[in-house]
């Protein structure tokens, strides 16, 4: 079941990889022992989600020094190393905040670095099922008393996370309540994290489902056929403003005009109280050619330029609810993260 998929594991050797570059045709593994291998990786999206990066990060340390000791790398060597890992993807802060924690471990020696990693992955895991049930319940709340119709965008299941899901991880526990009628999931343009990850995820879990294209959202909301929006985060400012995948903030602008529930669900590690608003967040631009290819193949005219950012910013009064894995803030209402502080 998809509520099992482990994206990110450590081995003992290194980290276990699911590639979600091949993902829905083929569930293939990336065995990753060396820092520029796990750098690519994150790049590349072979592993992605705020979450997952944050775990992968934090045992990318143990990669670094793994590599250290094996090619006897002094002290200065590794730091960079490290350093180029956290800084690897600019938006999603679980990347930087997951080496960060098991930096302190790094005189300790690998098996305290790991150790911290692991307890990382373990309260992610836990903390997913949280915010799954504080998510269903609040939208059980404030919505009609039958199964709902829920729309996502991009993927926040078990593939970006340590487990079970964070935006994803509500819809399971709506189903597991029986109050799914379907699950819009917009394709997500230019990668097709929704038609490939996110619906992937939906069929393993037996969760009725229908893929739209990104377009297609804020009509598909404004024609009565959803009762609510849950998505992910990649960033949270400290005045509630959201970075998610490109494409987000037109849900949310839809959901605000339908009188409907856009949700949030991320862990509270995704909520960056250094960074004051959106305005502050840094927008990660991709390569053009995700844009101006398609499978290979050029699908602009040859003096064709591109505008790739990754993310685009929610404004907190657009956002109806944070869930985090301690409670959910009505931000739009005018709450604001606070560290440990949700009701």
């Amino acid at each position: 079941m998809a509520h099992d998929v482990q994206a990110v594991e450590w081995t003992g050797q290194g980290l276990r990889l699911i590639d979600q570059t091949v993902l829905p045709h083929r569930l293939e593994h990336l065995d990753v022992r060396d820092v520029d291998t796990l750098v690519a990786a994150i790049q590349n999206l072979t592993v992605r989600g705020a979450p997952a990066l944050g775990v992968a990060g934090a045992f990318g340390v143990a990669i670094a020094i793994r590599q250290a000791e094996r090619e006897d790398w002094d002290d200065a060597t590794r730091d960079a190393a490290i350093e180029r890992i956290r800084d690897a993807r600019p938006t999603a802060v679980n990347l930087a905040a997951g080496v960060d924690r098991v930096l302190p471990h790094v005189p300790k020696g690998l098996d305290a670095v790991v150790a911290e990693a692991q307890a990382l992955l373990d309260e992610d895991v836990r903390g997913n099922r949280a915010i799954g049930r504080h998510g269903a319940d609040w939208i059980l709340a404030r919505t009609p008393d039958r199964p709902l119709r829920i729309l996502t965008h991009c993927n926040a299941g078990a593939l970006a996370t340590a487990g079970w899901g964070t935006a994803l991880g509500v819809v399971r526990e709506l189903h597991a309540r029986a109050r799914i009628e379907v699950v819009y999931a917009d394709e997500t343009r230019p990668l097709l994290q929704g038609s490939r990850l996110t619906a992937w995820e939906l069929e393993q879990s037996g969760i009725p489902y229908l893929i739209q294209a990104d377009g297609a959202a804020p009509a598909t909301i404004l024609r009565g056929l959803v009762d609510a929006a849950v998505v992910g985060a990649d960033r949270i400012a400290a005045n509630g403003d959201t970075a998610n995948k490109v494409g987000t903030v037109s849900v949310a602008l839809a959901c605000a005009e339908a009188g409907i529930p856009f949700v949030v669900a991320a862990p509270w590690s995704t909520v960056d109280l250094n960074t004051a608003s959106g305005g502050d967040i840094p927008i990660e631009e991709r390569a053009p050619e995700e844009i101006l290819s398609w499978n290979g193949t050029r699908a602009a005219p040859d003096g064709a330029r591109a505008f790739n950012p990754a993310f685009d910013v929610t404004p907190a009064k657009l956002v109806s609810a944070l869930v985090t894995e301690t409670g959910v803030l009505e931000v739009s209402s005018g709450a604001t993260p606070q560290h440990g502080a949700s009701r």
